[in-house]
């Protein structure tokens, strides 16, 4: 069986919010889902913070945010990547036109990339979602359009004003849902032949929620929402046409009396039938069934092999979880089984420092 590529991105430049900084930046490993080993095969240290990235399903072309504190603009980098040599090159940068990139999506047709920008404080050019076009080498032009997000939440101190922290393409394309935890609000982008954005609709969360993420059924009909703030999960039904989101059920992603933790990321089984939330703080997975009608059952919870459970991946096959635990420098491999959900920790972990994100190639 030939081996996976996997993208990761470690921290390697301290920022106030997180512990610590121990990473060496971008690099990419085989992975071999039968011996559950890791091998290095190429790495660029000198991109900083790369908190966030996609890798195209061939696993030729990168694209890694850069998250430092004190900059008004993030930044985005392409880079190509050769698996037949395990040659790294960079392409090129664009600023993101707003502080903090916290989220990025290669859109479903190849031809663009949207980031969100989590933005803080004041100044700058201050915009929550912003797309650009790939070139035919992979570079990325500047930005081709954007727009700024407004308004605040009940949470004075985590939603005093807009946050966007996700930009995802809906299934059937040019569609793009932009979760705003700042807010309390999904917001829905039709993308124009020019890359341009027109708001379809918005959808309000439950107050103070702070929506993050968001996990998609391969169905087309169903949006599900990791809520970082209210540690919660939250299925909606799609308007295919108007974009609008409209709430089916909302479960708490955390055991009764669990306290001090926030969400982070959602994955979803390649079938549908399943859902993946991480807990920071609690240091757990919770599971959840999807019912034909998008309700949520809860299957209770599992370990994540660490600290912090920033970012989640599910191989291609769905057979196994890659959990990347921030403050415990390690990636968990957690075996799933696809006929109940349930996950059990193999004991195989890649140890490096300070992970942050994991992607794979669909190839």
């Amino acid at each position: 069986m030939a081996e996976l590529l996997l993208a990761l991105g470690t921290l390697n430049r301290e920022a106030p919010y997180f512990q610590g900084a121990r990473g060496d930046g971008l690099s990419v490993w085989g992975f071999d889902e039968e011996a559950l080993t890791f091998r290095r095969l190429a790495q660029y240290p000198q991109v900083e913070n790369p908190t966030f990235l996609s890798i195209t399903p061939d696993g030729r072309r990168i694209y890694a945010n850069s998250e430092v504190a004190d900059w008004k603009e993030g930044l985005v980098t392409a880079f190509a990547f050769d698996p037949p040599t395990g040659r790294l090159d960079y392409l090129n940068t664009q600023p993101t036109l707003g502080s903090i990139a916290a989220h990025n999506m290669i859109s479903r047709d190849g031809r663009r990339l949207f980031v969100a920008n989590y933005t803080v404080g004041s100044g700058g050019p201050d915009q929550s979602f912003v797309v650009y076009d790939l070139r035919a080498d992979g570079a990325l032009s500047p930005a081709v359009a954007s727009v700024a997000h407004q308004g605040s939440g009940p949470n004075p101190d985590r939603q005093e004003r807009s946050h966007a922290h996700s930009a995802t393409e809906v299934i059937g394309g040019g569609r793009v849902i932009v979760a705003d935890l700042g807010t309390d609000r999904l917001v829905t982008y039709a993308i124009g032949p020019d890359g341009a954005p027109s708001r379809l609709a918005e959808s309000p969360t439950a107050p103070g929620a702070g929506p993050r993420h968001v996990a998609l059924h391969p169905g087309g009909r169903l949006v599900f929402v990791i809520n970082e703030l209210d540690s919660t999960v939250t299925a909606f039904a799609l308007d295919p046409v108007g974009g609008g989101l409209t709430a089916l059920d909302h479960q708490p992603a955390l055991p009764p009396g669990a306290a001090d933790s926030h969400c982070s990321d959602l994955q979803i089984s390649p079938d549908g039938r399943f859902l993946y939330a991480g807990n920071r703080g609690h240091d757990s997975i919770a599971v959840f069934a999807v019912e034909e009608d998008g309700r949520l059952t809860p299957q209770g919870h599992t370990p994540c092999g660490g600290r912090t459970p920033r970012n989640l991946a599910l191989t291609p096959s769905g057979r196994h979880l890659l959990v990347a635990n921030q403050n415990s420098d390690r990636v968990t491999v957690l075996a799933r089984d696809a006929a109940t959900g349930a996950l059990t920790d193999t004991g195989a972990a890649l140890e490096i420092g300070t992970p942050m994100c994991v992607k794979f190639a669909a190839g």
